[in-house]
């Protein structure tokens, strides 16, 4: 079941957002709102339920723009700055609910387990400091999230596993430079696709919009959104008229139904 699942894209940037810091490059002096972007992330939302997809260095600001004074859990993709750095700014949740269950694989609760020692602390826990429930994500093993079932998609990041996650006709991927054909399987029948396309350029470890692009011809969903974007793709109008009728660029804030 996917009914009544609705989809806000909190942020929809690559790791520095857009515009990077100092650059005089056009798209990051552009005024259209679609062009400037936080580091991605996803909120998902459907009775009365609210998780998130990543939590990065935006993620006070997302919360605020949207809204949302319940969190129910965040599903880490991996551990990389730009998907886990706003970990801490889960206390105002964390004060008002008891632990934030995080969804993650070993190796990504090990690195916030390193890098966030604090909140992980069993004894002299800093009283301000806010705590979370552990579940690992495996590879081939479906879980829970409110009343919904979550399939996890691996996909590498260059040479990073990375989990994706489906749920019902929802698929969201990011940080993707290859997809393995079991993999691949998982992903059949979606009705709406999120994907990385980070620039026009080849890239060591994301999907450019070439590759994007033959990515949502194998998968075949409904429609399809990008994702996880720099300002080398070029101006949001501009990208956006060149794509096919069901494809689309995201931008921050764009609320989907699936």
């Amino acid at each position: 079941m996917d009914e009544g699942l609705k989809v806000t894209f909190l942020g929809t940037g690559t790791s520095q957002g857009v515009p990077v810091i100092g650059s005089e490059h056009p798209v990051c002096l552009s005024e259209d709102s679609r062009d400037k972007r936080l580091r991605v992330s996803v909120l998902l939302s459907w009775g009365g339920y609210n998780y998130v997809i990543d939590c990065g260095p935006d993620f006070r600001q997302q919360m605020l723009v949207n809204k949302v004074k319940k969190l129910d859990g965040i599903l880490f993709t991996h551990e990389h700055s730009d998907h886990t750095a706003g970990i801490d700014d889960i206390r105002p949740y964390f004060f008002r609910q008891g632990d934030i269950p995080i969804f993650a694989h070993k190796r990504v609760v090990k690195s916030l387990k390193r890098r966030f020692d604090y909140i992980f602390q069993d004894k002299d826990r800093y009283p301000g400091a806010p705590s979370v429930a552990i579940n690992l994500v495996e590879k081939d093993t479906d879980f829970e999230i409110g009343d919904r079932r979550v399939t996890p998609i691996q996909v590498m990041h260059n040479r990073l596993k990375v989990f994706g996650y489906r749920i019902g006709g929802f698929t969201y991927l990011t940080d993707v430079k290859s997809v393995a054909e079991e993999e691949l399987e998982k992903i059949v029948g979606t009705k709406v696709l999120v994907v990385n396309a980070l620039r026009i350029e080849p890239h060591h470890s994301h999907f450019n919009l070439e590759e994007a692009l033959d990515f949502v011809k194998k998968v075949k969903p409904q429609r399809a959104y990008f994702t996880h974007i720099s300002h080398l793709l070029g101006f949001h109008a501009e990208v956006e008229k060149s794509l096919p009728k069901n494809v689309h660029l995201a931008y921050d804030n764009l609320t989907i139904a699936i």
